[in-house]
């Protein structure tokens, strides 16, 4: 792993850890199974949709929203309202500013539009699956390349029973074939190729296009990063994405729902 990438694992290995002490994985479980099934994901019958994604910072891009929380969820409902299929939330606090406080009352506010919420985060372990399901959410994206076989096993089968989809996320070629067994035995998995340098943070968007044809077979397959404009959302249509995880062009928008609204009519045209 990379310097930032090692970096962040750490902390998150730190802080389920530190929650663990609190509360035990048995109370988060309990926790999940008396809340409602959350929203499932439906993807469009056209063959394209956004993962619209929530974010108050990031490393590569500084501050990107000074929204309090009301302001937040707002931003999440107008996302889902212009027709997001889902809404990522980051919940890691150190650089990305974010707290599963964010995902809970996201994932309420969601719930009545059918809409789900994805925990994005650097998780390293099945705990944080359980509470991503707590906090009420439909979906959680795991790295495949910080996590060995039986941990990915043990987290798609949590979120199966949690009725969650996991976006299993790629950075390389190396990653795609490691996740070809699991999207193709597990239907609520969806595979996503980042376009970031993990090493200097910056988008190499031609990956995007050079990787498209290593995906597991049949597969929903997720662009992400990278994507600001309309062409950008063609562009990844055109080369078979069924989905773009779009975040900072979002955050940078004061009102998100025209640029989700035009990327989505032209991306299905």
């Amino acid at each position: 792993m990379t310097g930032f990438l090692d970096e962040m694992c750490k902390s998150s290995a730190q802080r389920w850890r530190e929650s663990a002490r609190t509360l035990p994985i048995e109370s988060l479980v309990a926790q999940s199974r008396a809340l409602p099934h959350p929203p499932p994901l439906r993807p469009d019958p056209t063959g394209f949709d956004i993962i619209a994604e929530v974010k108050k910072c990031s490393p590569a891009e500084g501050t990107l929203s000074v929204d309090d929380e009301a302001a937040l969820i707002d931003r999440a409902v107008a996302y889902a309202s212009a027709g997001a299929a889902a809404v990522s939330v980051l919940t890691e606090p150190t650089r990305f500013d974010g707290s599963l406080s964010d995902l809970r009352n996201i994932a309420e506010a969601l719930r009545p539009l059918e809409i789900p919420a994805m925990r994005k985060d650097f998780i390293v372990d099945v705990y944080q699956v359980w509470e991503a399901a707590a906090a009420g959410a439909g979906g959680v994206l795991a790295i495949v390349r910080v996590l060995d076989d039986p941990m990915i096993m043990q987290m798609l089968e949590a979120a199966s029973q949690c009725r969650m989809f996991v976006l299993l996320e790629a950075f390389d070629e190396q990653d795609l074939r490691r996740a070809w067994p699991f999207a193709n035995s597990h239907s609520n998995v969806i595979v996503g190729l980042n376009s970031r340098d993990l090493t200097t943070l910056e988008v190499d968007s031609g990956r995007l296009q050079q990787l498209a044809g290593e995906f597991p077979t049949d597969c929903l397959r997720v662009a992400e990063s990278g994507i600001a404009t309309v062409d950008d959302a063609v562009a990844v249509r055109r080369a078979g994405y069924q989905f773009a995880l779009i975040g900072t062009a979002l955050m940078r928008e004061a009102s998100p729902r025209g640029l989700i609204a035009h990327m989505l009519a032209s991306a299905r045209e």
